[in-house]
């Protein structure tokens, strides 16, 4: 039986504990709340409850009016081949660059990490995506998003390749593995968490991303779930409503994949945290 003082402790620390967690529930709450209410009751922006019957056409506006369906597609477009191609490019890096510990090597690898603590300069990169005919098309904002990614990722696995024994590589060499062999039938598998923890955060990272297609994609047609709240909030009208709708049609599929995901990452950045 656990003594009053641990007792004491305990709830102390967990009224500290609510006492942070509040503040960052409140804006979901606020979303939530105001999502089933009528234009005029949204207009307050307050927690009061809503009123029966709630309104859920509310959503089917949004899908309808906000073209929601072609958002989604866009959406998925852009995460998925931003996955596959991070997670390409950053395994076959951080595995050159962890088993072959040449200077040039060494010197990559750092100038590569420095991506996670630069400003992203949206001016250059608009210059660039221009002049290689990029700007304003699927493929240069899916080739954006990984460059963003690109850095983090690398980092990420290059600590769990570190742990894995050379000695697998030079078993598989022995029995006729070449290259692109070994890494992908032997070193890849062995790489499950840090790659499933890498997608799981470069596909969060990218379906939240609301700057870079602000300023590259021009074409409503192409923009993600995260520009449709553009459709019901201007200059001369706010839906509330409708925009808290649209929010939480948005964060859904990243709460679910979030929610399928979080053992993965909590495994995946403990294990690559410290190298061997």
């Amino acid at each position: 039986m656990k003594s009053p003082k641990k007792v004491a402790g305990s709830i102390f620390r967990n009224v500290i504990a609510w006492m942070f967690s509040i503040p960052c529930l409140i804006p979901p709450l606020l979303i939530l709340v105001n999502s089933l209410k009528t234009k005029q009751a949204a207009a307050a922006m307050d927690l009061k409850l809503p009123s029966f019957p709630i309104p859920w056409d509310n959503f089917s506006v949004v899908i309808e009016k906000g073209k929601l369906a072609q958002s989604f597609l866009n959406s998925t477009v852009y995460s998925v081949g931003s996955v596959i191609l991070c997670i390409f490019f950053a395994s076959t890096a951080a595995y050159v660059m962890s088993r072959n510990q040449r200077r040039l090597n060494q010197f990559l690898y750092m100038f590569l990490i420095l991506g996670i603590t630069l400003p992203i300069n949206y001016v250059a990169l608009s210059k660039v995506l221009i002049t290689l005919h990029l700007n304003n098309t699927r493929g240069g904002i899916i080739l954006l998003y990984t460059a963003m990614q690109l850095p983090f990722m690398t980092f990420l696995i290059h600590g769990f390749v570190a742990k894995v024994p050379t000695e697998l590589d030079e078993a598989a060499v022995i029995d006729g593995c070449g290259p692109v062999k070994l890494f992908f039938l032997v070193v890849l598998p062995l790489l499950k968490p840090a790659v499933t923890t890498a997608a799981v955060l470069t596909f969060l990272n990218t379906w939240n991303e609301f700057t870079a297609p602000l300023y590259f994609l021009n074409n409503s047609t192409k923009w993600p779930m995260t520009l449709s709240v553009y459709n019901f909030f201007g200059m001369y009208f706010k839906d509330w409503n409708l925009v808290c709708a649209d929010i939480l049609l948005t964060s859904l599929p990243v709460i679910l994949v979030y929610l399928f995901g979080q053992r993965y990452i909590v495994s995946g950045m403990t294990t690559g945290a410290v190298k061997g």
